[in-house]
């Protein structure tokens, strides 16, 4: 099943395409987006699509067949967004999109981990590795954090980049569930939380949902963040975007959790009337009608900004 683009009319709107520019999806995914730019940039134009994953690259290049010549396609992280635009001679750009979130149907497919649903290896890496912008190679999984970061560390990426409230105490479970055992599957893991979400609540449910949400679904979430290091490559990606953009071009950034847009919306004040004007001061989130449609486009916000 091909993923539904979020917002696609308000990025379309939002990145302001003309016929004949140069456009970038720096996370091309299955290109839902990326099409709809190339059919509004007509055959003069050019679009530059990244993407960390091999699969999800081959998916995109099949979806966007019929647009083969006006279409370069890079696996890479975005991180080196400013490498990739100079190796492909590529500048300056005149739109640039930045979709952060990750498709449900490429988490189930993946077999990587991602997603509490099944059984899999904790793997969660999005692509073979990460390379920040002084060329340090990472290559961590979620078994290397879950089974070597201190229980300290443990509660701090819980805390902060999941937002649990119950991160101490699944830390402290962790840690000592891997002194019988190491941590490799998904299972393991969702049972661990699991057992402490019955013991906090009191509660002989098998699965203790909050308020419709999995209690596995904030740890997941912040070993991912942790896994593909999310955060530090955004802060390091969007001044990158900036600098590539010719004056009037504009960039168009999609988050999914607060997190994700408090950098962004953080950055953006801090260049404003410098290098950017805000295109929309508030962030843009889905309509009722595409809420209906495609009911994981609801923690999505849209923010644009022009080069100046």
């Amino acid at each position: 099943m091909r993923h539904i683009p979020v917002l696609l009319n308000e990025v379309l709107e939002g990145l302001n395409l003309k016929p004949g520019i140069k456009a970038v999806d720096c996370t091309l995914g299955d290109a839902g987006h990326a099409e709809a730019i190339l059919n509004q940039i007509g055959t003069t134009g050019k679009l530059l699509g990244i993407d960390a994953d091999p699969e999800s690259l081959l998916r995109a290049k099949r979806n966007l067949y019929n647009f083969a010549d006006q279409s370069i396609f890079v696996r890479d992280n975005f991180v080196h967004l400013k490498q990739i635009l100079e190796k492909n001679n590529f500048t300056p750009v005149q739109a640039i999109l930045l979709d952060l979130g990750w498709s449900t149907p490429q988490f189930k497919e993946r077999g990587r981990g991602f997603s509490f649903e099944g059984d899999e290896p904790l793997d969660m890496r999005y692509g073979d590795e990460i390379r920040n912008t002084k060329s340090e190679i990472r290559n961590t999984t979620a078994a290397n954090i879950l089974n070597e970061y201190t229980a300290a560390e443990l509660n701090k990426i819980f805390h902060q980049y999941g937002e649990e409230k119950f991160s101490q105490e699944i830390a402290s479970a962790i840690v000592e569930a891997r002194r019988i055992k190491p941590l490799e599957r998904t299972g393991e893991l969702v049972e661990i939380i699991l057992q402490v979400y019955r013991n906090k609540l009191h509660s002989t449910k098998e699965i203790p949902w909050i308020g419709g949400i999995h209690p596995a679904t904030k740890i997941f979430q912040a070993l991912r963040i942790e896994v593909n290091q999310e955060l530090e490559v955004l802060k390091q990606v969007l001044p990158q975007a900036l600098e590539a953009l010719s004056v009037g071009g504009r960039l168009a950034v999609i988050t999914f959790h607060s997190l994700e847009d408090r950098i962004v919306k953080q950055y953006f004040q801090t260049v404003q009337n410098k290098i950017i004007k805000l295109i929309n001061k508030k962030p843009i989130i889905a309509s009722e009608e595409e809420l209906k449609n495609n009911p994981s486009s609801r923690s999505a916000k849209l923010r644009v900004v022009e080069r100046i």
